[in-house]
């Protein structure tokens, strides 16, 4: 692959890391922990909306976190032609 293309896949791969990171703090830093008052003021399933998000919203979260980034990365590497399909290096 061309040294330009790799820094573009390399840099749109950090691009979907830092803002998937992103979202996986704010949900089980901040839901958990940061605003755990104000979201107790809501309930989910007969608990706390924060409680929840503290034992077990933060890890369906982060489920979904780990299937957006493959689907990402698939489209890149398909995108940049370096899909198992037949992409080169």
């Amino acid at each position: 692959m061309h040294r330009e293309r790799r820094r573009r896949y390399w840099r749109t791969n950090l691009s979907y890391l830092a803002i998937l990171l992103a979202a996986w703090f704010l949900v089980s830093f901040g839901c958990g922990i940061l605003f755990v008052d104000q979201l107790d003021r809501y309930s989910f399933s007969g608990f706390p909306l924060g409680f929840w998000f503290a034992q077990q919203g933060a890890m369906y979260v982060f489920l979904l976190i780990i299937w957006v980034y493959v689907v990402l990365m698939n489209r890149l590497d398909r995108r940049f032609d370096v899909d198992e399909r037949g992409g080169s290096e």
